[in-house]
């Protein structure tokens, strides 16, 4: 009788790395919609407030809006499409009845949020690059925290993976879903300081910007590109750095759990 051939192997982390490889492979097949509208979309604004508005308004000293701007719009590229990604694959998973397949294999919360949230971060963080190379041709940045800059990018793409992780998992329909990215998403990012400094509003205006944690996200990307800012680096890591932590425990916790998962 011939033997039988030894099974590889167990690896770990295996399983992590084939889920991620699947979820980077999932947004790159349909390129056109994950990947090219969203910078289209990037290079209107930056149009609009670039080649329109940029050397015609200031609300910052020694910076053209423009330049004040292009930070808040790379930002928002990387939100946007981080929240996208996990949200609409795990929405899907569920709503094709995938996810009871993938909850079977020897895969443990924390391995599955990071595959998911990788692959987001990729595509997040790819097109916040892609926004800052067209950004260059309507507004110099001078980068002075460069590393800080991406790190703040970093954690605003692992921040908002795990909001749509959490989104995809308490939605039950499609209109659901697009309510957490048409009611919440879009009102903290333009509420955020995307498109003016919160230190120009009335003082009541300023206090009730600071409660909105994209606030943090944002000015501290713009503060490490252009140098100041509405409030402090280590503020806006701690505010931004501490929520990130939370958003992973609670997703983590309904993973574990299988809360909408199983049925």
């Amino acid at each position: 009788m011939k033997a039988r051939a030894p099974l590889p192997p167990y690896r770990p982390w295996g399983p992590f790395l084939t889920l991620f490889q699947r979820e980077i492979l999932r947004f790159l097949r349909v390129s056109v919609q994950t990947v090219v509208t969203p910078i289209i979309t990037a290079s209107l604004y930056l149009f609009v407030f670039g080649a329109t508005l940029g050397e015609r308004l200031s609300v910052v000293e020694d910076f053209s809006y423009a330049q004040f701007v292009i930070p808040g719009l790379i930002l928002m590229g990387v939100i946007n499409n981080s929240f996208a990604n996990t949200s609409s694959s795990l929405f899907m998973s569920r709503y094709l009845g995938q996810i009871v397949d993938l909850l079977v294999t020897p895969i443990s919360p924390a391995q599955f949020i990071f595959a998911f949230t990788f692959a987001a971060m990729v595509r997040g963080l790819a097109i916040g690059l892609v926004v800052w190379l067209i950004s260059l041709f309507f507004a110099p940045l001078p980068g002075t925290f460069p590393w800080l800059a991406f790190g703040m990018a970093a954690l605003a793409s692992f921040l908002f993976a795990q909001v749509g992780l959490i989104a995809a998992i308490y939605s039950n329909t499609f209109d659901a879903l697009s309510m957490y990215s048409n009611f919440l998403l879009l009102p903290l990012i333009y509420l955020g300081g995307v498109f003016y400094p919160i230190s120009i509003l009335p003082p009541f205006w300023e206090n009730l910007s600071r409660l909105n944690p994209l606030f943090y996200l944002i000015d501290g990307f713009r503060h490490a590109l252009l140098g100041q800012g509405d409030t402090s680096l280590a503020v806006s890591f701690g505010v931004s750095g501490a929520l990130s932590l939370a958003l992973f425990a609670w997703a983590a916790a309904l993973i574990a759990t299988g809360y909408r998962l199983r049925s």
